[in-house]
């Protein structure tokens, strides 16, 4: 095989590995796409660059995601639009493939803020109400090390912003695929930009739009943490607090069905209204939803402690009739039997923010 055929499958399996997110880096997916494919060591001047890898994932993205990319790609820049404005004396640039449309399932917006003070960025986010967390990296190049600070916003599309000093606002910043100076606009630019890439946008419009959009996944967030206050019955519920619980019926519900999001919203809001109502806590938990679960997700959130008497064969044969001939009776029970087995004390179990990821992640590739 030429060193041309090996570079090629490579530069495939390195955009492969990316694109599913099992690296994240190009120098880490070069090496291991090279030794799948050749078996041994490779050459440095035979491995393919990381624009090569950058264009093959591109294709990967075009094949798997279709039109939804396009949506997606102008939904995030109008998100990122609504931020830089309100993050507007930081000076902010936004960088990345929402700038350039290199977007694949699971890009965040990135971008780059100014400023000597995190906890000024910090004040303007928690202001706005938005969800954070601050991240510290420790990364070292050509000798020298250097510490980054990220702020992760967990919203309708992910953000990444990254904090630099106040006079580096003008600093030229290298890409780490081409060598060459980033691609990068500021509030102003990327205006100009939305105009001349899509005609047809009003951007006011569409900027209040996404200012006004209710993000779903803060409310199941806002929902679930009172449940860690909620401690349960040791005879029924050993394990612990309801969070806990929900947490584990949901890993339970994720290895049964991973990609029925309906189901797996059920698995994980079933018991929000204990914290609301614990004697009503089924119709509290409905009434709190209201419009942001779809009516399958309702119906098994409704049904659940009928699904108790199913798994254990007390309901009546008319209840249960009832219950068999709804299209979702299958799910029911498997929820029911979930429910039944997260009560286990020291089962490991996601963090609450990773199981709101997954859900988030699941509702963008499949809407």
């Amino acid at each position: 095989m030429t060193n041309e055929k090996f570079r090629r499958q490579i530069a495939f399996e390195a955009a492969r590995l990316m694109y599913e997110r099992r690296e994240s880096e190009y120098f880490r997916a070069k090496l291991r796409a090279a030794r799948r494919i050749c078996r041994g060591w490779v050459k440095p001047k035979d491995l393919p660059s990381n624009s090569e890898i950058r264009d093959q994932i591109q294709q990967l993205a075009r094949l798997h995601e279709g039109n939804s990319r396009t949506e997606h790609l102008r939904a995030m820049r109008i998100a990122a639009l609504q931020l830089m404005r309100l993050l507007r004396v930081f000076r902010p640039r936004l960088i990345g493939s929402t700038l350039t449309g290199h977007i694949r399932r699971g890009s965040d917006i990135d971008i780059h803020v100014f400023s000597d003070s995190l906890e000024a960025v910090e004040a303007v986010l928690e202001n706005a109400g938005f969800d954070f967390t601050v991240e510290r990296k420790r990364i070292r190049k050509q000798g020298e090390e250097r510490v980054f600070t990220h702020i992760h916003i967990a919203d309708e599309y992910p953000i990444e912003l990254t904090l630099y000093a106040a006079d580096l606002a003008h600093y030229v910043f290298k890409s780490s695929i081409t060598g060459k100076a980033i691609e990068r606009a500021s509030i102003a630019e990327l205006e100009q930009f939305l105009t001349r890439e899509y005609p047809d946008l009003q951007i006011e419009t569409e900027v209040e739009q996404a200012a006004e959009r209710v993000d779903r996944f803060q409310i199941y967030r806002a929902l679930l943490l009172p449940l860690a206050s909620v401690q349960q019955s040791r005879e029924y519920h050993p394990e612990g607090d309801a969070l806990y619980h929900s947490l584990q019926v949901f890993e339970l519900a994720r290895d049964e069905l991973p990609y029925d999001e309906e189901f797996l919203l059920a698995a994980l809001l079933h018991d929000i209204g204990k914290a609301i109502d614990p004697y009503q806590h089924v119709a509290a938990a409905l009434e709190a939803l209201d419009d942001l679960i779809t009516p399958r997700t309702a119906w098994l959130i409704e049904h659940h402690m009928e699904g108790h008497a199913l798994y254990d064969g007390s309901i009546g044969q008319r209840a249960r009739r009832r219950l068999e001939e709804s299209p979702d009776y299958e799910e029911l029970v498997l929820l029911s039997r979930c429910d039944r087995q997260g009560r286990v004390c020291g089962a490991q179990v996601p963090e609450l923010e990773e199981a709101l990821d997954y859900l988030r992640e699941l509702a963008r590739l499949y809407g």
